[in-house]
């Protein structure tokens, strides 16, 4: 799955969508996505703009975190280790980068 592909199938097709499986590439070009979508306004002073764009990509982030987690056979909830900063962001970060475990209790393997 490519850029254009990933962000498309994210915000248009699993917009709130917390079942089912997302493969890596999904998960991480659609972050790559989020990131430049708020870094931009922020770089042309447009605050009002990146607090509204934040807003709008919240739950299709959360979504796709969940997705991905389902991925290597893990709950969406484990989303809260984000709250613990250092130690829960590696945690994530490194079962984020983990490739998919095969069939589990959440699906087939994700699409590529």
């Amino acid at each position: 799955m490519d850029f254009k592909q990933s962000v498309l199938h994210c915000l248009r097709d699993n917009y709130a969508q917390f079942e089912g499986r997302a493969g890596r590439p999904e998960f991480w070009w659609f972050m790559l996505a989020c990131l430049l979508a708020s870094t931009l306004p922020a770089a042309l002073n447009l605050t009002w703009l990146g607090l509204l764009l934040n807003l709008a990509l919240c739950v299709p982030c959360m979504a796709a975190g969940s997705r991905r987690l389902h991925d290597i056979g893990k709950s969406g909830w484990l989303q809260l280790l984000w709250l613990i900063p250092v130690a829960g962001w590696a945690v994530l970060v490194f079962w984020l980068a983990q490739p998919s475990d095969g069939a589990n209790d959440f699906g087939a393997v994700a699409a590529k």
